[in-house]
Formats: structure tokens, C-alpha cells, sequence
């Protein structure tokens, strides 16, 4: 990294969204081009530039900016050029040439602090010099505020989300609570904020501090921890930990915001819990939607299912075995029915006689909560399944659906996949977009590890004991020679899958180390597995991690994956995300929902366009346009999307990812190190959930013994939500009633 000083010639480029900039600057008597996230710059302001040279293949040699700061021009030259280019209204290049002889270097001073003098200056009256000092004094408040940003370690592109949120006011808001931030500017962090106040010499005990800080705790023990709410004891306890102050004060601010409703407090179980109010909103609605569901007779009936599906059975030369029997005649029979079961235990086969019982003359619309997994039901089933997003019309903003109770789906009956991955949020807008009568069947195995979002929505509804139910434990015989099948069950119930069985699908590649065991899953991606199994590489291949760190976590066998089928070549183009280089070719995945984010589609009858990319949505990097500056992804339900460079902070590398986010996704061959690491992350379930997303072949590496202690540690983290009493309260009143 250098220090360069330069002056401004002339923007050539800039994105207003974004920040980014490519700035023709001077240094001495060489021109040379600045690229990168600046402030908004005028034609003779010094530049001071951390950055390093670059060959650009197309334009030469140019100062890649990693931060920068403007500097008022000293020159009388300088100041001519920075008023007379446009920056300040009623200055033009000859009004800038008469400002600058009457006042030479003190030009800019005068107008900052003296702007009356303006009238000294022949042709220039009142009007006109009220006109410029005010246009002056914008652009010294907005120069201001960015620097000031910056100066708290914010960066440009997020100085220029924080400028265009307040204008102006950017001084004053952060002069009288920074926290505000962390709620009105996405991408502001809480700790981004408490930074800025301590800065500003804000007491560690101020009220907006630990308000905002029980606020931000409790915000994150959803979007972390998965909970709807939090005990009163553990919010205090996670905001102490936060904020490092006693309990005392944040209990009373805890109290005044429950008293102002900015927090709501209900009691859980014989305990206080605290919600944020949209999560208290959501859970009390999905309740009662469900309960209203349950007690709606559906629209139509089968009285003679037993017959039709003894019919079924004989056309299609098939027996089912009792659970799935009972499971099939419980879902035409009633209005709602859950399933749930562990792979290879006839889940699909369950969809499938559905179907085909209803026939025609009931309207049945399948979903599931990811593009794969929807995917994957249609391949199974032979009928289209769609998203719960575009099944509910998603409209852009979060939570909002076309579909909902002005204008519902209109079927007879709902079937949706993977139900473990549907969060309080999505079920809401579900629950919202169905007519009474409408059934609805929910499938899923809850062993698998819960939703990335918050709520524990499908053990929930089966540990309130409310809806009716159907769990699925039999193995089925044609599945019984997949020692996936066989060793997921045995996972499940804390028993050591059979490793490398020969003639299986699931074998242990034994290593000592984690480096050794790195080295070896590259391998096993590039040459061993393809040449194996005829699979590719990049697309059939997923490689699952357990951790984040170390050299068998995520950001490490990514690093290693990426150098290996994507290295960086002479000319290719690249975008900066954090730490890591993202280049056309790549694999990637969307980590957070970004409900704005538009995406357009091909399909039959032309181009489909639509908003919307969600957390674990995975695909690759089809272009990057360095003009616009953006960078193009084509997902695997065939959306395309192009990113400006401010929201590649939402994409990351997927040649590896983590098994939470594997989940709804199905793969030929699983890839997973076993090498160790904190117990809390190697649990039975997780270990459960990477093998079961294998289709064709599973390959663990590292040790037996982490194997051991993964199927050994059976603890599942405690995931905070009353769904379950609130269904089981509702069923007793109505009951009782």
C-alpha cells in the first residue's frame, strides 16, 4: 500500500449509488486514472490516496484506491478550477477567474466565513451572492459530513449510505444519538455505532447506549440464534456482556422500554419473555392462522378415500407401507396434516400418491422454501413446484406478498417441502395467502437443523401436539443398499455410521491434520471424485464445512478451492468482497435476503422479471461489466441478477459452504472435513443434516474419532419460541368452549 498525492483533473465516472469513481488526477506532470470508492470530487482539490498501482489490461496503469481524502486546492490555479467547475450555482469560469483575483488563495475562506464580501466583486449583487453562499455552504456541509464519516473508520461506500440517509443532518443526528444508525441505515452495525459514540465522548451508562444495545441483543438473538424471544434474565445477561456495564441501569432502561412498547414482555413457560414486537406480532399470528386452519373443513372431501386409494395402489402396482397409508388417507381426509421422517423413508412417494388421489379435480400448488429444493420436488413429482416467495408473489419489501387475505391462492390444497427451513416470517405470509378450507400439508424432517431465520416453525407445530401428525420410521427396501440412507438413521439415533462399506456411497479419507485434510478434499474435488464417479468438479461437488475458521473451515477450503478451478489469470476481471477476490466463473451464494435486488428470467412466453435474492441461494458469476461496474449471477432457478459493487458485501464464495447454509439443497457428492473443532458446532444433528443433503456419494475427511464425538454430542442449542404453547392455549379454549 502507498501514499500518493494528486490533484483532481476531471471525474470520469462515477456511480451516485455507489461511490465508485474512476478520477482522472495529476501527479506532477504524469495523468493517470484513480479507480475505486471516493467522495464526490471537483477539478483542482488535492487527493491524499492509500492505494497501490495496477496494470489494467484495456486502460494501463492506474492507482487502485482503497481510501482517500480530499484537500482544498491551495493553488490559485487550483481554487480558479475548483469554483469555476459547476460545484458552486451562479459560479461559472469567468465569475471563478474574478473571485480568485480579488481574493487569490483566500477565495475559498471568504466564501466559508465572509460570503458578504462577495459584493466587492463587480457584476455580482445581493441576489446572486446569496445564492452562491448558500450553494457554497451545501457543498462545505456535505465535504463535512463524508470526511467526518470517514474519520470514524466508516468506509466511503458506507459514508455515502449514511450521507444520503440524512443529508445534511448526518452532524447533527450524530451528535445527539450515532445509535440511530444502527436502525435507520442498513449495514450499520451496533458496534459501528457505539464506536462513533465513544468517539464522541458518549457515557458507557447513557441511555441511549444501553437502549439501543438491549435493542440490538435481542435483534440478534433472531437473526443469529433463531429466537422470537429472549428470557428477561438471558437479555440482560447477553446486553451485559454487549455493553460491559452492571445489571442495575439496564434493567430500568429494559423496563422503560417495555413501559414505551419499543419492547414487549410476555410470560413463556413461567418466565418473562422478551420480544421484539414484530416477532411477538408474527408468532401470535401464525397461532391463530393455524388454529383457524385446523378447525375449516376442507373444500373437498373424500369419503370413500380408502377405496380410491386401494385403487391407486392396483394401477400403479404399488403397496404402501401403513405410515405412508395412514399419512395419505389423514391428508385427503382433514384439513391439515404434517409429515415428517428422516431420508429414504417414503416422503416422496407420500407427495406423489397425494397427488395422484386428488386427481384432477382438486387444485393442488406444491412449494418449498429454496429454488433447489423446489427444484428437486418437481423433478420428483412431475408437477411444477414453485418458492414459497414466487408461490406468494414476493413484493419487494420484506414480508410483503401480493398474495394475502385481499387476494388469496387460489387451490384447494397446499403441499410444502422442507418445512424445517420455513421460519415464523415466511409461514406468516403463507398462512396469510390461504382461504379457509384450504388444506394445507407440510413435510420435513425436523431432526434436520432448524431455520436460518426465526422460529422453530415445524417442531413447533409438532410438539404442540395440535395438528394431526404422521412420523415416518421405516426404511424403505430399495433404498436400504444406500449406506447414505442407512448411516444418516444411524446418526440419528447416536450410533457410528459404517464407513468406506465396500461397494457403498459413504467412505472416511483418513488424515491426520487439518492441513493434510485440506490438501486432500482439493484433490478430491479436482481429480479423484470426477474420475470416480464421471461428476463435475465445481457443479456436482459441495463441499460442506462445520466451521467458518481454521484451515478445514469455510473462508480457508474456499480460498484453496477458488486458486484451484478459478485461479486468477492476466487480464481477468475482479471485484473486492472483504477479504476475497470475486471473479467471473465463480461460485456463489447469497448470504443475507435483500428484498430490493431486482432479477429477470427467461422463460416460455419471454423475459420474467421480478425483486428478491435470499440467504443461501447459490449460483455463479456470469459477467462483470466494468463500465457499470457490475457484477452479473445467474442462480440455479435461472435468475439472473446483476449487483452494484455496494452489494457484493452479500455475496460469498460457495465452493465451500457452511452446512447451515446447505440446508434445502441436495447434491450429488458431499465433501465434509472432519478434523475437530468447538463442540458446540459439531453436534449430532448437524453432522445428520450435511450427510442428508448427499444424494449419490459422501466423503468425510479427517479423523474417526471427530466422527465419534460429532454422533456423541447430541445437544441441540435451546431455540427460544412459543409457537407450540400458544397452538396448544388456542386448542384448550377451543376445546373447553
Amino acid at each position: 500500500m502507498e501514499s500518493i498525492q494528486a490533484v483532481v483533473e476531471e471525474t470520469v465516472f462515477r456511480n451516485e449509488e455507489n461511490g465508485y469513481s474512476v478520477v482522472q488526477v495529476r501527479l506532477g506532470r504524469q495523468r493517470v486514472a484513480a479507480v475505486g470508492t471516493l467522495p464526490p470530487l471537483v477539478a483542482g482539490e488535492r487527493l491524499d490516496i492509500e492505494g497501490e498501482w495496477v496494470e489494467h489490461p484495456q486502460y494501463g496503469r492506474q492507482i487502485k484506491v482503497h481510501s482517500a481524502q480530499a484537500q482544498r486546492p491551495t493553488t490559485l490555479m487550483g481554487v480558479e478550477r475548483y469554483l469555476g467547475s459547476g460545484l458552486v450555482q451562479g459560479v461559472g469560469p469567468a465569475t471563478a477567474k474574478r473571485i480568485v483575483a480579488a481574493f487569490g488563495r483566500d477565495a475559498l475562506d471568504i466564501l466559508q466565513f465572509n460570503p458578504e464580501r462577495l459584493l466587492e466583486i463587480p457584476g455580482i449583487g445581493e441576489k446572486r451572492a446569496r445564492v452562491i453562499a448558500e450553494s457554497f455552504a451545501q457543498q462545505v456541509q456535505t465535504r463535512e459530513a463524508m470526511v467526518l464519516l470517514q474519520g470514524y473508520g466508516i468506509t466511503p461506500a458506507l459514508a455515502i449510505k449514511i450521507f444520503k440517509a440524512y443529508g445534511d443532518q448526518v452532524q447533527a443526528v450524530l451528535r445527539s444519538n450515532p445509535y440511530r444508525l444502527v436502525e435507520d441505515v442498513q449495514g450499520v452495525g451496533f458496534r459501528t455505532a457505539d464506536n462513533i459514540a465513544a468517539t464522541m465522548g458518549i457515557e458507557p451508562q447513557s441511555q441511549y447506549r444501553l437502549s439501543a444495545g438491549l435493542k440490538y441483543a435481542l435483534q440478534e438473538a433472531g437473526n443469529a440464534g433463531g429466537h422470537t424471544y429472549l428470557p428477561r434474565p438471558a437479555l440482560l445477561r447477553t446486553a451485559q456482556q454487549l455493553l460491559h456495564v452492571e445489571e442495575e441501569p439496564l434493567d430500568l432502561v429494559l423496563d422503560a422500554l417495555i413501559l414505551d412498547q419499543q419492547l414487549l414482555a410476555q410470560e413463556v413457560d413461567d418466565e418473562i419473555a422478551v420480544y421484539m414486537p414484530a416477532s411477538l406480532a408474527a408468532e401470535q399470528e401464525v397461532a391463530v392462522r393455524l388454529r383457524g386452519l385446523l378447525s375449516a373443513m376442507p373444500q373437498h372431501l373424500f369419503p370413500d378415500a380408502e377405496g380410491a386409494l386401494g385403487t391407486l395402489e392396483g394401477r400403479l402396482g404399488i403397496t404402501l407401507h401403513p405410515q405412508q397409508r395412514q399419512a395419505v388417507l389423514l391428508a385427503v381426509r382433514s384439513g391439515m396434516l404434517v409429515v415428517t421422517g428422516g431420508p429414504g423413508t417414503g416422503k416422496t412417494t407420500i407427495i406423489n400418491s397425494i397427488l395422484r388421489l386428488l386427481g384432477e379435480g382438486t387444485d393442488v400448488a406444491l412449494a418449498a422454501p429454496t429454488g433447489r429444493a423446489a427444484k428437486r420436488m418437481t423433478e420428483a413429482t412431475g408437477v411444477e413446484a414453485k418458492t414459497l416467495h414466487r408461490m406468494l408473489e414476493y413484493g419487494g419489501d420484506e414480508g410483503r406478498f401480493a398474495r394475502g387475505e385481499s387476494n388469496p391462492l387460489d387451490c384447494d390444497t397446499v403441499i410444502v417441502d422442507e418445512m424445517s427451513m420455513v421460519d415464523i416470517f415466511l409461514m406468516r405470509g403463507l398462512l396469510r395467502a390461504l382461504l379457509p378450507g384450504t388444506r394445507l400439508i407440510m413435510v420435513g424432517d425436523a431432526d434436520q437443523l432448524p431455520s436460518v431465520g426465526a422460529g422453530n416453525v415445524l417442531r413447533d407445530i409438532l410438539n404442540s401436539g395440535a395438528v394431526p401428525t404422521v412420523r415416518l420410521t421405516e426404511i424403505f427396501r430399495q433404498d436400504e443398499r444406500s449406506m447414505i440412507v442407512v448411516n444418516a438413521h444411524r446418526i440419528n439415533r447416536g450410533e457410528m455410521p459404517l464407513l468406506n462399506v465396500k461397494g457403498s456411497d459413504f467412505f472416511l479419507d483418513r488424515q491426520a491434520g487439518a492441513t493434510q485434510a485440506a490438501q486432500s478434499i482439493v484433490d478430491l474435488c479436482e481429480s479423484r471424485l470426477p474420475a470416480f464417479l464421471g461428476v463435475d468438479s465445481v457443479r456436482q461437488i459441495q463441499v460442506l464445512a462445520p466451521t467458518k475458521k481454521g484451515d478445514c473451515g469455510v473462508r480457508a477450503l474456499n480460498a484453496l478451492l477458488q486458486a484451484r478451478f478459478n485461479p486468477r489469470g492476466p487480464g481477468a476481471a475482479e471485484r473486492v468482497r472483504g477479504d476475497t477476490l470475486l471473479r467471473v466463473g465463480d461460485k456463489v451464494m447469497q448470504v443475507r435476503n435483500n428484498y430490493q435486488l431486482g432479477w429477470q428470467r427467461k422463460g416460455p412466453l419471454g423475459w420474467e422479471q421480478g425483486e428478491g435474492v435470499f440467504n443461501g441461494d447459490m449460483g455463479f458469476i456470469q459477467a462483470m461489466d466494468e463500465e457499470e461496474r457490475t457484477v452479473t449471477v445467474c442462480y440455479d432457478d435461472d435468475r439472473v441478477a446483476a449487483y452494484e459493487e455496494s452489494q457484493l458485501e452479500d455475496l460469498d464464495l460457495a465452493y465451500c459452504v457452511s452446512v447451515h447454509k446447505s440446508q434445502g439443497s441436495e447434491f450429488p457428492v458431499v465433501v465434509m472435513p472432519v478434523v475437530g473443532g468447538p463442540p458446540m458446532l459439531l453436534t449430532r444433528n448437524l453432522f445428520y443434516t450435511a450427510v442428508t443433503r448427499a444424494r449419490q456419494m459422501v466423503v468425510l475427511v479427517g479423523r474417526e474419532g471427530v466422527i465419534e464425538e460429532m454422533v456423541q454430542n447430541s445437544h441441540i442449542a435451546r431455540r427460544y419460541s412459543a409457537l407450540a404453547q400458544r397452538l396448544r392455549a388456542l386448542t384448550a379454549v377451543e376445546g373447553g368452549a
